[in-house]
């Protein structure tokens, strides 16, 4: 989920709650909707037999598609059932618990909250992202941390390890995200809950992203 010439792309975080074989199509749809950097598997609390199961039915999904499979808190379950990468928070395994699991090539990123010392110390370790946010207002994981886009216009500045923003962005409240240097966007609600589905909340979303690029071009 390397970012590229292009600029910021979409990082889509699965529903707190689903039904794999249901959520199999609504996947499909909205990766088929536009450019999806990767797909992030978030189950809290469940049983590992769930969260294996979900695995199984989604990963080909993403990709068939090109698309990375992240599975978020847990890299043994990661590891074991061949996801392109695991996210993990502050309270989950250690970056180096995460690496030695996955392996060199795989994809290990980290929740950074509004912390530039755990970001720089995560970058430095070899993380292949770091996590910033709740930029916004959310009901998906609610958050007492609420860092400013310029968090992020400082951590491009001064680092090459990519940024992804997170907590309740949508297409209408982006753009300052994008605008100040976020190399991938991180959306859940908005793009599960919109109202003509998901395929059309990733084109909306991608739409605006390239906006924003337009506006921040010299």
């Amino acid at each position: 989920m390397a970012d590229d010439e292009a600029g910021c792309r979409l990082y889509l975080v699965t529903p707190p709650v689903l039904e794999p074989a249901a959520f199999r199509d609504i996947l499909a749809a909205a990766l088929d909707g536009g450019d999806v950097a990767c797909v992030q598997l978030r189950l809290k609390d469940v049983p590992d037999d769930v969260v294996r199961r979900a695995c199984d039915a989604l990963l080909p999904v993403a990709q068939q598609r090109d698309v990375a499979f992240i599975l978020n808190d847990r890299p043994d379950l990661a590891a074991a059932t061949g996801c392109d990468g695991v996210h993990v928070g502050q309270q989950d395994a250690s970056y180096d618990e995460a690496r030695r699991l996955m392996g060199p090539d795989r994809i290990v990123g980290v929740t950074c909250h509004d912390s530039r010392d755990f970001a720089i110390d995560a970058a430095e370790a070899g993380a292949d992202y770091v996590a910033f946010g709740a930029f916004y207002p959310t009901t998906t994981k609610p958050s007492r941390y609420r860092p400013e886009p310029d968090l992020l216009a400082w951590w491009s500045e001064m680092m090459t390890v990519p940024c992804v923003a997170i907590g309740g962005i949508t297409a209408a409240n982006c753009v300052p995200l994008v605008r100040a240097g976020a190399d991938f966007i991180a959306v859940v609600t908005a793009v599960w809950n919109h109202p003509d589905g998901p395929a059309a909340a990733v084109r909306e979303i991608n739409a605006a992203i390239a906006a924003a690029g337009a506006l921040t071009a010299p």
